[in-house]
């Protein structure tokens, strides 16, 4: 893909402004706009969605190219006209596409966790999963079917992209004249909001209109509270991309015929049993015995998010020209890492045997490297003799797991 090195560059450019944007609340004294915990949870989620799709977004592309030279409808030609009719075309794909993500639990399975943020920044347009980005791109299929080349639909969605992510901030207040046509900061607050009068409001991307003409458009009144009816109880990285998957499965084996199993798939989140969730979270999370404490070192977390991004950002540059070994070592290492960060933030206690298994993953990777991989026994040797004379595990709780108390 040729444009995959350019994408090298969104990661840096995300931190950029995601700095600027920190350095404005500040000078504003809002710091109630950025919350440590759910900030890092944000950040892990891009990174992996970023990840995730350097592998699988050549095949978007190609079913683009697929549908268009196959069995499009028009031959739609390239001019300024067409140009904008494919910006309005692309939003109101966008309208439907995020109104059934709110409207049948199979898609706001994948959609959700872009809502579990309790603060509204730029972080919280981070949290985009692959599973949203593989069913998006079903329904933006409908732009080359209709005619539109795949070069000016890439395009117009990268355009779209960007806008949508300058319109997760709380520093730029309602902007009435604007509203009128265009998505505003104050317009998409509403949408991540949790207070009644603003649930299932303003599904538009980029304009206003698709909600004023079907009736979901609702303008900022009271400050918003961000965040689900029921928010998570849990920063964990695995289990904030699949609690919801597993709900509907409990719905699904607590449905009698065929009529109810099919709802529990594809019916409304609005009649989600909600007893469900609290079961499962007593099932597979644990019980913190005072939800007020967080993690002390967190710069420990910082490093790691670092070293995802860094690895991140060098991988997409590279990533035509790395084998499929360089490639799966990158992908689990930084997957590890998340899913790492994440524990670091729950106090999990098995985190300290998730480090050995990414120490023993990097120095296999190396000796493969230099055609060693006999002595693979070797690291695996040092460290259980460093663990038996060290007691390397107290030591790791004992520092990276100290709590202190939360405001």
């Amino acid at each position: 893909m040729k444009n995959i090195n350019f994408l090298a560059f969104a990661m840096p450019a995300f931190f950029l402004f995601l700095f600027l944007e920190y350095k404005l609340a500040k000078r504003k004294k809002r710091p109630e706009i950025f919350n440590y915990e759910s900030s890092v949870s944000n950040i892990s989620i891009g990174i992996a969605e970023r990840l995730i799709n350097l592998f699988i977004a050549a095949s978007f592309y190609q079913l683009y190219y697929l549908i268009y030279d196959n069995y499009r409808l028009f031959d739609i030609p390239a001019n300024i006209f067409v140009w904008f009719a494919l910006i309005l075309a692309t939003d109101f794909v966008w309208y439907w596409y995020h109104r059934l993500g709110h409207e049948v639990n199979f898609f706001w399975a994948a959609h959700i966790v872009h809502h579990h943020s309790e603060e509204f920044n730029f972080t919280a347009a981070a949290r985009i999963t692959t599973f949203q980005a593989v069913i998006r791109t079903g329904f933006w299929c409908v732009l080359p079917f209709v005619g539109f080349h795949p070069t000016m639909v890439i395009t117009m969605l990268i355009v779209h992209g960007a806008y949508s992510f300058f319109t997760h901030t709380q520093l730029i207040g309602s902007i009435k004249w604007l509203e009128y046509v265009f998505v505003t900061p104050a317009v998409h607050g509403v949408h991540h909001a949790s207070d009644e009068k603003y649930l299932d409001k303003n599904y538009g991307d980029m304009f206003t209109f698709w909600d004023r003409l079907f009736g979901t458009f609702q303008e900022e009144e009271e400050k918003p509270k961000y965040g689900l009816t029921h928010p998570l109880k849990s920063y964990s990285f695995l289990w904030q991309h699949f609690h919801y998957y597993f709900e509907i499965y409990e719905l699904w084996k607590r449905s009698k015929g065929f009529k109810a199993r099919w709802k529990a798939v594809f019916g409304s989140p609005a009649h989600m049993d909600q007893d469900i969730r609290p079961t499962l979270e007593k099932r597979f999370l644990q019980d913190k015995e005072n939800p007020h404490q967080r993690l002390k070192f967190r710069n420990y977390l910082y490093i790691q998010l670092g070293v995802c991004t860094l690895f991140l950002t060098v991988f997409t540059y590279y990533f035509d020209y790395l084998n499929g070994f360089d490639k799966a070592f990158v992908l689990a290492f930084i997957l590890i890492t998340l899913i790492n960060c994440g524990a670091l933030l729950e106090q999990r206690k098995w985190i300290y045997y998730l480090e050995y298994a990414r120490l023993f993953m990097i120095t296999t990777y190396f000796l493969y490297e230099e055609n060693l991989t006999a002595f693979f026994f070797v690291p695996l040797a040092i460290m259980i003799f460093a663990e038996q004379l060290f007691s390397l595990s107290k030591r790791y709780q004992n520092v990276v797991l100290q709590l202190e108390v939360s405001e």
